[in-house]
């Protein structure tokens, strides 16, 4: 009898993921985990049936990467529940997080099929499973391999399998370089909302060197460029600043007070999100 129940519990992981059940649970009882796909993993990796779509987008490195903002979190995604007979709570509130281990992806098997948030699975999305981030967050994952990084939306809960961490769409795995192979070593860290609001204007006083990154007519458009460059920089010896003048927001680095820090930070910029800043010197 207990064979049985071990195997119906398995089987019912291998299907899409869903949404999580709307009834609360009974007291002192925990949910069972939301129906999803990673239990089905092939170690080292994808699904056999699984894989690259027919009609890949012609560009998949130009998919923008996903933009961090502050949403509300799912009513039921974020429940305690169990998997495999392990339990998993959910962090509900706004808490650092770093880990490296084993990322894995899912593609065009379950493409279209809807995720632990109820959202439509797009394996062409920047978006990701995990065990105990909130639904929905982001985070950003850095392969250990090539040194590359992409910004996901956690919207699926996953993967179950014990050497592994997150599951990436399949576009977050290819732009990372672990497509191919199935799965490879990453670094996770949430971005937390702290992290995306913490985009200040610029004092009116301020003097020294900054490095201007973009100018908008809009502030929702420098917003969301302040938010990418707060997970993609080393803001150790600057901070990220908008700096409103002339009906235009500008995202800028700064301020540095040597020409040296200047260039060394304007090399980063480039490096790592290519594109060249601008020097602008305020006296």
């Amino acid at each position: 009898m207990i064979r049985l129940l071990s195997l119906i519990i398995i089987a019912s992981l291998a299907g899409c993921a869903s949404t999580p059940p709307a009834r609360q649970p009974a007291p002192g009882k925990l949910e069972p985990a939301p129906a999803t796909i990673a239990g089905n993993h092939k170690p080292g990796g994808y699904y056999l049936d699984d894989g690259p779509g027919d009609n890949p987008p012609a560009n998949i490195d130009a998919i923008p990467d996903a933009v961090p903002k502050i949403e509300t979190l799912h009513k039921y995604a974020n429940r305690p529940y169990v998997a495999l007979g392990q339990e998993y709570s959910p962090s509900t509130t706004a808490t650092s997080y770093q880990e490296q281990g084993l990322a894995s992806w899912y593609g065009r098997r379950f493409n279209g099929k809807r995720t632990a948030s109820g959202e439509t699975y797009d394996m062409y999305g920047m978006t990701a499973a995990h065990r105990t981030l909130p639904i929905p967050s982001y985070a950003r994952v850095k392969s250990l391999a090539s040194g590359k990084s992409v910004i996901v939306r956690i919207n699926d809960r996953g993967p179950f399998h014990s050497k592994r961490i997150i599951d990436l769409s399949y576009t977050a795995a290819h732009k990372l370089g672990i497509s191919q192979g199935g799965s490879g070593m990453v670094e996770v860290t949430a971005i937390t909302p702290a992290e995306i609001s913490q985009g200040k204007d610029l004092n009116a006083k301020s003097t020294g060197i900054f490095l201007q990154l973009g100018s908008f007519g809009s502030r929702e458009n420098a917003e969301k460029l302040l938010a990418q460059a707060t997970t993609k920089l080393n803001k150790a010896s600057a901070a990220l600043v908008i700096m409103n003048k002339a009906d235009r927001y500008r995202v800028a680095l700064g301020p540095y007070n040597d020409d040296d820090s200047a260039k060394s930070a304007a090399h980063e910029i480039e490096t790592r999100m290519n594109l060249k800043p601008i020097r602008v010197v305020l006296e």
